[in-house]
């Protein structure tokens, strides 16, 4: 059987991962943030200048509900 870290590469073919990006998987951690989404939410990351129009998070979504309500319901999917 083969050994997971061997799947998609061919035999004798170099690891393309440099070692100083080896990860201690025995030293990772859970999400610390994870827990404060709500089952089902979606992470957005806002560029600069477009965050800048808003001053919280509850705006962004208020304004995303009202596009939403606007759109055509053959938009939606």
């Amino acid at each position: 059987m083969k050994k997971a870290h061997n799947i998609g590469r061919h035999a004798g073919e170099a690891d393309p991962l440099q070692p100083e990006y080896a990860l201690d998987y025995r030293k990772a951690r859970p999400n610390r943030f994870a827990s404060t989404l709500a089952d089902g939410s979606m992470v957005v990351v806002l560029e600069p200048r477009i965050a800048k129009a808003f001053h919280s998070p509850r705006e962004v979504n208020n304004l995303l509900r009202a596009l939403a309500a606007a759109m055509p319901k053959t938009a939606r999917g």
